[in-house]
């Protein structure tokens, strides 16, 4: 037999209310992420792909069903623990005001670890960002800049689980694609990613498997790598 998923979904159901009705963005969705994945999700806009990575990482609760994470459910692990390995990457940067070296030294002063300056700067490298932005303030940084340095900042974590939000979106081509190879790369060396995108040419690059919630459902469009 081989390995039990990484990650487990088993009859997820979310429901939200509102004076308009009721909304299942999930509705009964069963699905497995195994360890090293690499998995594109896709869908409308609205579809409960955000929702789907909020229940991921205990943001919200399910109103049925259960996740699991190593085989445990997602209720039994303290959800620091849980979001330091199952790390969210979302679409709108979260940056604290300050410095780019303020918000990279951040993950590292939690850990109670030093902060070693050389390491900050291989990180703005890892997402196509010159040295001197460690200096640079965030209030004063384009959408996309503020994008990579929220990559960044998360790659510090070393988390060995992804959920990434249309990580790309703010970017130009050009930083679109050294964002992707460091997130290929990573991949590589054994993380399991999980990736939200709205183009389907990215998804057929990036992923091994790919998903489609739509209606409360999701389906599954295998990739072939050629």
């Amino acid at each position: 037999m081989g390995e039990a998923p990484l990650i487990q979904l088993h009859d997820v159901v979310k429901i939200y209310r509102t004076t308009e009705g009721e909304w299942r963005p999930l509705d009964g969705v069963t699905a497995s992420i195994n360890a090293g994945q690499m998995i594109a999700v896709m869908g409308p806009s609205g579809t409960g792909k955000s929702t789907l990575f909020r229940l991921l990482n205990r943001l919200e609760e399910p109103d049925r069903g259960s996740i699991t994470y190593r085989g445990k459910p997602l209720t039994e692990w303290h959800p620091v623990r849980l979001r330091r390995e199952v790390h969210y990457v979302f679409q709108t940067p979260v940056l604290f005001p300050g410095t780019v070296e303020d918000n990279l030294s951040y993950p590292y002063n939690l850990a109670g670890e030093r902060v070693n300056r050389k390491e900050l700067v291989r990180l703005l490298e890892r997402v196509g960002l010159p040295a001197a932005y460690l200096s640079r303030r965030v209030e004063q940084m384009s959408g996309g800049e503020k994008q990579r340095v929220n990559l960044a900042r998360s790659l510090a974590l070393d988390s060995p689980v992804l959920l990434m939000d249309e990580p790309t979106s703010a970017l130009d081509p050009k930083g679109a694609s050294v964002v992707e190879q460091e997130i290929c790369r990573l991949h590589k060396e054994g993380r399991t990613i999980v990736w939200i995108t709205h183009d389907p040419q990215q998804a057929e690059r990036i992923a091994e498997e790919i998903w489609v919630l739509e209606n409360g459902q999701l389906r599954r469009k295998e990739r072939v790598k050629t």
